[in-house]
C-alpha cells in the first residue's frame, strides 16, 4: 500500500462534492465569522472521512465491475494495488475519526452523518442497482450536507437552497448515467441497473432538470424574502 494509491483510494479530488456543507455559512453572509468559520470546516472534514470510507465500501462491492472498466480497472483495489483487508482497515478508521469529530462538534450533525452512512450503505448494497432511486439517493446525500453544514453553525435554511440543491444533484446524476449508457453501447456495461436506462430518457431527463433549475433560480430572485435579504430588487439580472 503505497501513499499514492491510498490517496487515490480516498478520492481527495471527490471532496468537492462536500463543498455544500459549506453553502449555509455562505447564504446566511456569515463567512466572516471565525468560530461558525471552523465549525463549518469541521462539518466539511466529517463528511469527506465518511465520503472516503463510502468509496472504499463501494469499490470493496464493485471490484469486479470495475475491473472490466475502463479507467475504473485502474483504481487501487481493482488493480490489487491495495488489498481488500488493508482498505477495510482503513474504511473503519476513517469512520471513527469522522464518527468522533462529529460528537465533539456538534450531535445533530452526527445524527445527519449517520443517515448519510446508512443510506449509502443500502446504495452500496443494492439500492444503487434500482434504476431512478439510485439518482435520488445521490440527490438526497448532496441535499444532507446542506442540512449537516446548517445544523453545524445553528442557521436556518431556505426551502430554495434545498430545492435547487436536489434538482441541479439530479441533474449531474443523470449527467454519470449517460456516461454509462454510452459505455454500455460501446460494449463496457459497468453498472447492473443501466438495462433501466436509455439515452433518450437520460437526455429529456437532463433537459428537463436544467430548465426547473432555471425556472427554481427565477423564484428564488424574485422571492421577496429573498430581495429583502440582500436589500435589492435586481437579484433577477443575474438570471
Amino acid at each position: 500500500m503505497t501513499l499514492k494509491s491510498t490517496i487515490n483510494l480516498l478520492r481527495p479530488s471527490h471532496y468537492i462534492k462536500n463543498l455544500f456543507v459549506l453553502a449555509p455559512l455562505f447564504f446566511a453572509f456569515k463567512f466572516n465569522d471565525i468560530y461558525m468559520l471552523e465549525m463549518s470546516l469541521l462539518a466539511f472534514l466529517c463528511f469527506s472521512f465518511f465520503a472516503s470510507s463510502i468509496y472504499i465500501l463501494n469499490d470493496l462491492r464493485d471490484v469486479k465491475e470495475d475491473r472490466n472498466h475502463p479507467s475504473k480497472r485502474n483504481r487501487p483495489i481493482a488493480s490489487g494495488e491495495i488489498s481488500t483487508k488493508g482498505a477495510i482497515i482503513l474504511m473503519l478508521g476513517l469512520l471513527s475519526l469522522g464518527i468522533t469529530i462529529a460528537l465533539l462538534t456538534n450531535f445533530n450533525l452526527f445524527k445527519i452523518l449517520m443517515i448519510y452512512l446508512v443510506l449509502n450503505i443500502g446504495y452500496s448494497l443494492g439500492l444503487k442497482h434500482i434504476p431512478i432511486l439510485d439518482i435520488f439517493i445521490v440527490s438526497v446525500g448532496f441535499v444532507l450536507r446542506i442540512f449537516a453544514g446548517a445544523v453545524t453553525i445553528d442557521v436556518p435554511v431556505t426551502m430554495w437552497i434545498i430545492l435547487i440543491t436536489f434538482l441541479l444533484s439530479l441533474f449531474l446524476a443523470l449527467a454519470k448515467r449517460r456516461d454509462d449508457i454510452i459505455l454500455a453501447e460501446r460494449g463496457n456495461k459497468t453498472r447492473k441497473n443501466i438495462d433501466g436506462y436509455n439515452l433518450l430518457f437520460v437526455n429529456s431527463g437532463m433537459i428537463m432538470m436544467s430548465a426547473v433549475v432555471i425556472v427554481c433560480y427565477i423564484f428564488y430572485t424574485s422571492s421577496t424574502d429573498i430581495q429583502d435579504k440582500f436589500g435589492t430588487h435586481y437579484l433577477y439580472i443575474t438570471v
